[in-house]
């Protein structure tokens, strides 16, 4: 049987360049309007009969972040269920990858999809949840509706939580993330959930980036806009999903938020604080250390020893959004970042950081939350 390689499907990216050369040559096509990309996917047809695949992404070492390409190893599956780590190595620019498969089906991506249908179930199953209500903010640029899960009591005495993952759309870990969030904090058997929602209702948007998501991009929306970088001068026109976003936290306000990312060169799991807001303070400084506190307890995998630079006092980047966020509100304001490659700490061979481990890492922000809620105000 030939090889037949596709990519015309959900969140789906790559271009053959040569089926017949061996290594097969492939490229990843560019986010829409864009210099971005990284993000890959897609399925090779008939690879079992060839005793074992050779492929190499020709255009790895133009790719946004090409350190992140040291130390990655591709993700693989066959039921779309269980995805596993291949041999990847990164040379003369090239992301070269074998694999023998053991079925004539194989799916090879970045790390693993949370496609849109995914999504679907997922605020589909949240919405049947007593506590839980599901709104349409607005659309997208493509047409797809931002969806907001609220959950608890909307009163005005409550904490207002707010969480949102996947303004870069190919940093899938973080709607991950948010599942795991959300298992725990709609069980009603959870004490931790039910705790929670005694003081606090949250706003959830566990898919900011719609468009990107399913067009198969790294980082940007359907008119090639980076949104987290969107956060000083959001338009409809150009960045719906921050506008409409931003318009609803004005109607609620913000007690703590968080924004749940992917990192594409730094292999461990960390937060990033705002000590560089003009706002910054040391209630703000008392409330990080006592969430990072009780996030090292709930979850190992969290470190805090590796992380990005920390800004200088006012030199922050408020056109990100935990910045911005942090600052308007004066509350405290983190961005989950979690690794492509793996938890370097607590390294994983078969499988390196995985969607489990995302949705653990989710779930373990619940304690964490708890541990500072009489503290929000």
């Amino acid at each position: 049987m030939p090889i037949h390689i596709n990519s015309q499907f959900d969140s789906g990216n790559i271009e053959v360049i040569n089926v017949h050369s061996n290594p097969i040559e492939l490229a990843i096509r560019h986010d829409n309007q864009s210099d971005f990309y990284q993000w890959f996917h897609f399925s090779v047809a008939g690879a079992k009969d060839h005793h074992g695949l050779k492929l190499n992404i020709t255009n790895a070492g133009a790719a946004a972040f090409p350190d992140g390409w040291q130390h990655f190893q591709v993700v693989a599956s066959y039921d779309r269920e269980e995805w596993f780590r291949v041999p990847t190595k990164y040379e003369d620019g090239g992301l070269i990858f074998s694999h023998a498969p053991e079925h004539d089906l194989v799916w090879y991506s970045y790390f693993t999809p949370y496609s849109w249908e995914r999504h679907q179930d997922l605020i589909g199953w949240a919405q049947t949840s007593d506590v839980c209500t599901l709104t349409t903010l607005g659309n997208t640029l493509d047409g797809r509706p931002l969806s907001l899960l609220t959950i608890g009591d909307d009163s005005p005495t409550k904490r207002k939580i707010w969480l949102t993952a996947r303004q870069h759309p190919g940093e899938t870990m973080a709607e991950f993330a948010i599942e795991g969030l959300l298992q725990k904090l709609l069980d009603p058997s959870n004490a931790c959930g039910r705790s929670l929602l005694k003081d606090a209702v949250f706003y959830i948007i566990p898919n900011m980036n719609p468009d990107g998501s399913v067009r198969g991009h790294l980082r940007t929306n359907a008119a090639g806009v980076n949104l987290n970088r969107e956060w000083l001068n959001a338009t409809m026109e150009r960045s719906p999903e921050v506008f409409l976003t931003q318009q609803k936290m004005r109607e609620t306000g913000v007690d703590l938020y968080i924004d749940c990312h992917g990192d594409e060169e730094i292999p461990y799991v960390f937060l990033v604080d705002n000590q560089g807001i003009p706002a910054y303070s040391p209630r703000l400084a008392k409330l990080e250390a006592n969430f990072k506190h009780q996030l090292l307890i709930s979850n190992p995998d969290y470190q805090t020893e590796y992380g990005y630079d920390t800004d200088l006092p006012g030199q922050a980047n408020l056109t990100l959004a935990s910045a911005s966020v942090g600052e308007t509100y004066g509350c405290l304001s983190l961005t989950l970042e979690m690794p492509f490659i793996d938890n370097f700490n607590l390294p994983d061979a078969s499988y390196g950081w995985s969607a489990q481990r995302s949705s653990d890492m989710g779930a373990a922000l619940l304690p964490a939350m708890l541990a500072v809620i009489d503290q929000l105000r």
